[in-house]
């Protein structure tokens, strides 16, 4: 796995609207497997060709943050199919963030806003709690949470920075955007279209991802829909390429994947971890965020791009001084 200090100069501390550009206006880093290229984000039309599918995920990202006085909760996803219970992240308020609290016990309450209260029922793993909240939670969130906000990201911002341009307001969504669409923008989507890339949708429910944690992946919700699946299938026997827009993305397709290499319409909870040793099926590249130091992320990159090509693009990308996480510069893998 790709090891390296991510110097905190490259941390992206705010969007780029907060410089005056536009959502659009980050970096790509484009890896081919004949090299390296530079490229402003909104020359991402020109980087595809006609009959590529980009594959979105339409989830939107909850407030899935409630800030107490020396805690904060961050909500993470239903603990499974019709249950009351969800998994939770406690978290220590240290000034303007949070750092990670191994503190609770099974049984414990904590008060929450509202009148509302939080039971800790047994621990998921060393970081993540199964919980019960006196409410439904969802409706909850959306009056007294806030977006999750880690340490690198210097102060809070409304919730429709952490919105993409392909969310869809639906009854529950992820604890943490799903960040690789985040830079599209409408007057984009229609170049794209104009320039004959097709663009289909699912959605992946993705749960917190504390970037202090680097494990694997839990289960997440995810729903492929029929027309994604027919419109994969038919992009690859026609000789496109199949381009998952983030990491959430790549599970879900790969989740749905069939052994001969289509897509079956799928939805339900995922465990699947892609790895150089599982590899892909369907997805033929992948646009992303820059990914942390010896992050589950760089497993599943390595089992596209292949480990010299996205040594090289990490190389490059430190190099060349792009900005990671959520509001930093964008990674276009095509192997």
């Amino acid at each position: 796995m790709i090891d390296f200090a991510l110097p905190p100069a490259l941390e992206a501390h705010e969007p780029p609207e907060a410089h005056g550009r536009t959502r659009d206006g980050v970096r790509l880093l484009v890896a081919r497997g004949d090299g390296i290229g530079h490229h402003a984000f909104t020359e991402l039309p020109d980087l595809l060709n006609p009959g590529d599918l980009l594959v979105v995920n339409t989830s939107a990202t909850l407030p899935a943050a409630v800030r107490l006085d020396k805690l904060a909760v961050h909500f993470s996803t239903p603990y499974a199919e019709d249950s009351d219970l969800w998994l939770v992240e406690l978290r220590r308020r240290v000034g303007k963030t949070s750092r990670p609290y191994r503190g609770g016990s099974p049984g414990e309450w904590i008060p929450m806003p509202g009148g509302a209260t939080l039971a800790l029922v047994r621990r998921q793993t060393e970081r993540l709690w199964q919980a019960r909240l006196s409410t439904d939670v969802v409706p909850y969130l959306r009056r007294y949470g806030v977006p999750i906000r880690y340490g690198y990201v210097r102060r809070d911002w409304p919730a429709t920075a952490y919105q993409t341009a392909f969310a869809l307001d639906r009854r529950e969504g992820s604890a943490e955007m799903p960040s690789a669409g985040r830079p599209f923008t409408p007057e984009l989507v229609t170049r794209l279209v104009s320039r004959g890339v097709l663009m289909s949708p699912l959605s992946l429910h993705t749960g917190v991802a504390s970037p202090e944690a680097h494990e694997p992946p839990y289960a997440e919700r995810y729903d492929v829909p029929a027309v994604t699946a027919d419109l994969v299938g038919h992009v690859r026997a026609r000789g496109g390429r199949v381009i998952a827009v983030g990491t959430t993305v790549v599970r879900a397709l790969e989740t749905a994947a069939e052994p001969s290499g289509g897509v079956r319409p799928s939805r339900g909870w995922t465990r699947h971890v892609v790895t150089p040793e599982t590899g892909v099926r369907v997805v033929d590249g992948l646009l992303t965020g820059l990914h942390e130091p010896k992050s589950s992320h760089l497993r599943m990159l390595t089992a596209i791009a292949g480990p010299r090509l996205l040594e090289r693009a990490y190389e490059a990308a430190l190099a060349e001084s792009y900005l990671w996480h959520e509001f930093g510069d964008l990674n276009l893998l095509l192997p």
